[in-house]
């Protein structure tokens, strides 16, 4: 496995606002001209994560996989390649101790990493023909979760409670049970979203629904969502609660990009009922939606078609950039967004 360093500097500059508030949320981001691309591996990406505030991982197709430890002045890029697979990722995980990739597919694979992918060891792997592992998070350093499709008539949920040492696939049970065409979408590694004990999985397809736990994954109930569904491609792309009650989704129609009928919803009970958002307007397609960490006004999406920004909790929306990205994320205080898609890694700067 061959070892890049990349050398880069972030560009793109966003100036903040001033509020008047007595304990003041932070003024959203003004929109900026232009997105600069900081890297562009042979690899088309719908994973990343970041750490702190200089770190971030990546993951993509081909076995391929990057990070950055100093805000993206330097880049390690590497591979994983099992015999003659090249796992396809589209999702990983971080904790205080290790990194996490996991492919989808069949055979399903899940590596773990506590040397910043010196060595990695295989802790799962699943060879049902049907698997295909959509997402991976993280409640805590030692309790995480990941989901896929349907490999019988039930959502494929696996568990770890040692850091991801160590995986255990959930029972087929009713409170698991999908829909026949009901599935999650591995487009941004976001069909979970988690706070604290809680845990919300979105699905699309034939049937766009929220299932739920509030006991790290070990209980489901769900809720019917009004987005978009009916076809193999509509539905829920990306689910982000900014705490237990207040919560958003987006999606669309892979097939139909240019629909925004249904396509964003918000609650504010935690996922029990949804309210459409800005319905027949823009943003159309997107697979991916985040919250601001720490202004739950502020919302961010990405799509191959553009990424948009929020500063009403939804209500409208402003093109941020016409540049199409699969995925998203703020660095821990904000105040730089991180950006992936198709060979091609960015940053935004908030300073």
């Amino acid at each position: 496995m061959l070892k890049q360093i990349c050398f880069l500097s972030l560009i793109t500059t966003l100036i903040f606002g001033c509020s008047s508030n007595q304990k003041p949320e932070p003024t959203p981001p003004t929109l900026p001209k232009k997105v600069t691309v900081l890297l562009t591996p042979n690899s088309s990406i719908r994973a990343i994560e970041t750490k702190g505030e200089n770190g971030v991982w990546w993951a993509g197709s081909n076995g391929n996989y990057g990070y950055t430890k100093d805000g993206g002045k330097t880049w390690t890029i590497d591979s994983i390649v099992m015999d003659t697979i090249k796992p396809q990722f589209r999702a990983l995980a971080i904790t205080d101790s290790a990194v996490l990739l996991m492919s989808i597919a069949s055979p399903a694979y899940v590596f773990r990493t506590i040397n910043s992918g010196e060595t990695w060891d295989t802790v799962y792997k699943e060879t049902h023909p049907k698997a295909f592992y959509n997402c991976l998070k993280f409640y805590n350093n030692q309790i995480g979760i990941a989901v896929g499709d349907a490999t019988d008539s039930c959502m494929s949920i696996i568990r770890t409670e040692d850091g991801g040492k160590t995986w255990v696939k959930s029972p087929c049970t009713d409170q698991l049970k999908v829909a026949v065409g009901e599935a999650n979408f591995a487009a941004s590694n976001t069909n979970i979203s988690i706070h604290k004990n809680h845990c919300w999985i979105a699905t699309g397809g034939k049937k766009t629904r929220v299932f739920y736990s509030n006991d790290y994954g070990l209980n489901w109930s769900n809720y019917r969502t009004p987005m978009v569904q009916g076809k193999t491609m509509t539905g829920i792309y990306s689910v982000d609660f900014y705490d237990a009650k207040n919560g958003v989704l987006i999606g669309g129609d892979w097939e139909n990009k240019e629909l925004n009928d249904s396509n964003k919803a918000i609650t504010k009970d935690g996922g029990k009922t949804w309210q459409l958002l800005a319905n027949k307007q823009p943003p159309d397609y997107q697979s991916c939606v985040q919250f601001h960490p720490s202004n739950k006004s502020t919302l961010i999406s990405s799509g191959s078609i553009g990424m948009y920004l929020s500063t009403n909790s939804g209500t409208s929306w402003d093109t941020l950039t016409t540049n199409g990205f699969y995925t998203t994320r703020f660095n821990q205080s904000g105040n730089k967004i991180w950006v992936a898609g198709k060979n091609v890694v960015g940053a935004i700067s908030l300073d």
